[in-house]
């Protein structure tokens, strides 16, 4: 089973997981040119994609699915909020008949040989999920745009491979920028994104010897930087109450515009 970030962060995220027979991406937030050259790298096609799954309908996670999905004729695997909100965004154009397929949080389907698990999460989105992905033993989640996390989310995470979690801001550069009051309150608040903070005691909370790959993903632009993400996650765990230490973690930041290593499980 192979993960990797062919984008990661506020402005668009395009994730890639599949095995030898199976591929999907989890969500299409850049341009298809970006996408299919992502794809390249990774030497898949666009037509050999088995489906897209779309988290939420914020621009930054369908911003390519229109155009990205028509040409290939994939098909879209979203909540039924999520499929509501991808027909009422206006740049994605007249989606085909027959590519929106609903699925159920918490209820587990199959895309050729991976089985596909859907958890909410909480984000200011119609009916936003994140998904683990399970192939032969093996196990990969994706887990972004989360203002908060409980036992639920935990529970969900454990005994993973391989993860990408999201460490969206560093709480001190979005209270200090220049960002409008009311955007920096939905950002902190229980609906908007894991700090570097948090994100670091989520890790903790899941930490086992056989998760191998964490990669740190969907960082602001404006209020965080790879290397404070990385330091203050690596900080957290290093202080926590558990046997794990932050430098000896297989640990790195997905970057905003460049593909990813390809994490194997």
């Amino acid at each position: 089973m192979r993960m990797c970030s062919i984008a990661s962060g506020s402005s668009g995220n395009c994730i890639y997981v599949g095995s030898d027979d199976t591929h999907l991406l989890v969500d299409t937030g850049i341009s298809k040119k970006r996408i299919e050259e992502g794809l390249k790298e990774l030497d898949v096609k666009g037509e050999e994609l088995d489906g897209i799954l779309v988290t939420h309908e914020h621009s930054d996670h369908i911003q390519g699915l229109g155009v990205f999905s028509r040409k290939y004729a994939i098909p879209i695997y979203a909540t039924p909020g999520t499929i509501r909100g991808i027909e009422r965004s206006s740049s994605l154009g007249k989606m085909p008949e027959g590519l929106l397929h609903p699925i159920e949080t918490d209820k587990m389907f199959q895309l050729g040989d991976i089985d596909i698990h859907p958890f909410q999460i909480s984000h200011d989105a119609n009916e936003p999920c994140g998904y683990r992905m399970e192939n032969a033993g093996k196990a990969v989640a994706v887990a972004t745009d989360l203002g908060t996390y409980d036992d639920y989310i935990v529970k969900k995470l454990k005994n993973l491979d391989a993860v990408l979690l999201e460490a969206n801001h560093d709480i001190h550069m979005l209270e200090v920028g220049g960002y409008p009051y009311s955007l920096k309150r939905r950002i902190l608040g229980d609906k908007g994104h894991l700090s570097n903070e948090l994100s670091g005691q989520l890790l903790c909370d899941i930490l086992h010897d056989n998760l191998k790959h964490i990669m740190l993903g969907h960082l602001s632009k404006e209020n965080n930087y790879a290397r404070l993400a990385y330091e203050t996650v690596k900080l957290e765990v290093t202080l926590a109450d558990n046997a794990y230490k932050g430098e000896d973690l297989d640990m790195w930041v997905a970057k905003r515009d460049s593909v990813s290593d390809i994490i194997e499980v």
